[in-house]
């Protein structure tokens, strides 16, 4: 044990030799787009297009193994538009309210009699039941030899629901759990994939959530109470800080954590995997909104799109829904329309191997 913490040391304190630094040869980098044909996708809202929906439509069952999920009708996720610009195959098995584990940060739906599924308990063995099945045009499954995990790219952005309230930010968390086990569970997720065959990961750390309406510490658009939240404190500067302080936290476990598990630890021989910095993208376009955003009204990076009451029920589209691409959120706590695009067209430059956003290490054999 202690050699490896040395080994880190040393490995941490010098450059890290990146595959943009080796200069490949043509065609053998493991991150290029033409390599890939399916992309498969875990997490929550921010990546679900129905899932839970069905669930709710079918008092909390969930989708059998071949059971075709529409895209959702609300807005286009990230994950879709990967799919559509690139021509990727998407399976998402993404279920909204999720948190990586029930078993650290449980979240109850009455609706479905249940907590909200896990990724590690529900998303992921349900695409190891699923994986072998494909649909045809009438959405009919029909079973198929295994595809190659070598040309698919595993995706894992989950955190916003751990990190919120009904979970750390409340201190709702099992009793002696804290921000190492939520790192630690999305290294799990990686395992089971692993073991199954999974060779590319994708793995995005957490937004910067205290600039989400929710949790904002903004005298117009962070609000007192939400749908999401509607016993909310009052403190709204407690809250952005101490959100603030969880993100950044977890996300700096996360830096660290990832070259130790891939490169010392030697987790995961012939694997590849690129951490998505997704906290720095988010602020980005916070910061610049008019490089990112359509500036045909001027809303703040704050302002946000969608607005409900804290029963859910639908008051007003800001504008009447004419400037979508105007607005940085959909709602309290999801991101626009526009600002999936954006991430989309970062993630299809990551697969590229190209590292504005994200660091790469690969696993020796």
């Amino acid at each position: 044990m202690l050699s490896s913490m040395i080994a880190f040391l040393i490995l941490i304190s010098a450059p890290i030799l990146t595959q943009a630094q080796t200069c490949p040869a043509r065609g053998l980098s493991p991150w290029a787009l033409s390599r890939f044909h399916r992309l498969i996708t875990f997490g929550d809202s921010y990546t679900d297009e129905s899932r839970l929906q069905y669930m709710i439509d079918h008092n909390g069952t969930p989708p059998s193994p071949g059971t075709f999920l529409p895209e959702s009708t609300l807005l286009r996720n990230w994950a879709r538009h990967v799919a559509v610009d690139t021509g990727l195959d998407l399976r998402n098995y993404a279920v909204s309210g999720a948190v990586c584990s029930n078993l650290i940060t449980p979240r109850p739906f009455p609706v479905i009699r249940d907590d909200f599924p896990s990724v590690l308990e529900y998303e992921v063995p349900a695409y190891l039941a699923e994986r072998d099945v494909k649909h045809d045009k009438s959405d009919q499954p029909i079973y198929e030899p295994p595809f190659d995990s070598t040309t698919t790219v595993f995706a894992l952005m989950v955190g916003t629901n751990d990190l919120g309230n009904i979970a750390f930010l409340t201190d709702s968390q099992v009793a002696g759990k804290v921000l190492r086990d939520y790192t630690q569970c999305l290294f799990d997720v990686l395992d089971r994939l692993y073991a199954s065959g999974a060779r590319h990961f994708l793995l995005f750390n957490t937004m910067p959530l205290h600039l989400a309406p929710q949790y904002a510490n903004d005298t117009l658009h962070g609000r007192p109470a939400t749908r999401y939240w509607p016993d909310k404190p009052s403190n709204l500067t407690a809250t952005a800080i101490k959100m603030l302080q969880q993100t950044t936290s977890a996300n700096e476990i996360l830096r660290y954590q990832t070259p130790y598990e891939v490169l010392v630890a030697r987790r995961y021989p012939g694997a590849h995997v690129a951490l998505f910095d997704l906290f720095e993208l988010i602020s980005d376009i916070h910061a610049d909104p008019a490089q990112y955003l359509d500036r045909a009204i001027l809303t703040k990076a704050s302002d946000y799109e969608h607005h409900c009451d804290v029963t859910g029920e639908v008051r007003a589209y800001e504008y009447d829904h004419a400037y979508p691409d105007s607005f940085m959120w959909w709602d309290e706590l999801h991101p626009s329309g526009r600002v999936h695009e954006i991430i989309a067209r970062e993630v299809a430059q990551v697969l590229e191997g190209q590292f504005r956003y994200a660091s790469y290490w690969s696993g020796g054999d």
